[in-house]
């Protein structure tokens, strides 16, 4: 008898799992969960890309390739001003990553390091540029540039991303500087450093992470923006990659074979940015939100 209960003793035992611990049926809906959100995320941009290699006649067959060709990219590079555009992208992201990441750690870091009359009215006012959607935006921001000369010129794009990315980027490089400690600020300046020499010379180098953020988003910003790259430029050598895609399918055209194979040459650079700063990311992010 006493055997009997001490061995259901230890069954029961055995019955009751660790804490944090799932069990089998957890464990299938959980991996079914990730297959489905996976197939759901990557099923997407493969079609695209299987896509851009079938000719146009065959855009909407559920069939894979069967005809496979690269007329789509050749007409693409060669047959339009896929090139002008972008040139065109290049120089507006340049600017607007650049000049985003330099305006938004300078102004970030004055936030974090230095008290001063309207800091607490600057930081609300970077949140609530972050509340209005860009439809309200576009007439306002089109009578400016109007009005200053800017319309259809790649300057006028790079002011309006910039009124983008800086107000985020500069609230969460705020929130990166506070992790970094201000003894470090202290001890540039019992070296003789101004408080620019020791932004730049030791703050700098410790905020890689934040800066690979603000330097990614402001380059999504500009690279994948649509509704302003639209609105502001005219005339197709003028225009951006984000504007010139639109061209391809439109109210009187319907070119699929050209567009996704437009997209596909377009997500590259993207692909190959977030493959350099990804390591990055992370912690950038964490950082920032944490502490902002």
């Amino acid at each position: 008898m006493t055997d009997q209960k001490a061995s259901s003793a230890r069954g029961s035992k055995a019955k009751v799992r660790e804490r944090g611990e799932r069990g089998p049926l957890a464990s299938v809906a959980l991996h079914v969960g990730l297959l489905l959100a996976s197939a759901t995320a990557v099923l997407p941009p493969l079609w695209l890309l299987i896509t851009s290699f079938k000719p146009t006649s065959e855009a909407f067959s559920t069939d894979l390739v069967k005809d496979f060709t690269f007329r789509n990219y050749d007409h693409v590079v060669n047959d339009t001003e896929f090139l002008s555009w972008l040139g065109n992208s290049l120089l507006v992201v340049g600017l607007t990553t650049v000049i985003g990441v330099f305006i938004s750690a300078t102004t970030g870091y004055a936030v974090s390091r230095f008290r001063f009359p309207g800091m607490r009215s600057l930081m609300w006012l970077l949140l609530i540029t972050q509340m209005f959607p860009v439809a309200v935006l576009i007439v306002p921001l089109y009578n400016l540039l109007a009005s200053l000369g800017l319309l259809n010129q790649p300057v006028g794009l790079v002011v309006t991303y910039l009124t983008i990315a800086v107000p985020f980027c500069a609230w969460m490089m705020k929130g990166y500087f506070d992790t970094i400690p201000v003894e470090i600020d202290e001890a540039g300046r019992v070296d003789g450093l101004n408080p620019f020499g020791t932004f730049w010379r030791l703050i700098v180098p410790l905020a890689k992470p934040g800066l690979a953020v603000t330097g990614f988003y402001s380059f999504i910003t500009g690279w994948a923006e649509v509704a302003y790259a639209s609105a502001f430029m005219t005339g197709e050598e003028n225009l951006t990659l984000a504007g010139g895609l639109q061209t391809f399918v439109n109210q009187y055209t319907s070119d699929w074979g050209s567009l996704t194979a437009a997209a596909v040459i377009v997500a590259v650079p993207a692909a190959v940015i977030f493959g350099f700063v990804q390591r990055h990311l992370v912690g950038g992010l964490t950082a920032g939100a944490t502490k902002s």
